[in-house]
């Protein structure tokens, strides 16, 4: 489990180093989702990490909600 975690959170930044500079800063949440899903994959499990993550994502919609939302139970 720690190699499929690890993998992620490289993907993860690779995606906030590479990709995320040139998509520009559009995020409506406090921390950005990518912040987000690295946070809970320190805190939860893999699985559990991803899921909070997607439902994240699908929030994010325009007319979804904004503001701080941190990782949480």
């Amino acid at each position: 489990m720690k190699i499929i975690k690890k993998f992620f959170l490289k993907s993860i930044q690779i995606y906030q180093v590479g990709i995320s500079p040139w998509i520009g800063n559009n995020c409506r949440y406090v921390p950005t989702c990518s912040d987000y899903m690295i946070q809970s994959m320190k805190k939860f499990n893999i699985f559990r990490s991803i899921f909070m993550g997607l439902k994240r994502i699908i929030k994010c919609n325009p007319w979804g909600d904004s503001g701080f939302d941190p990782p949480k139970i």
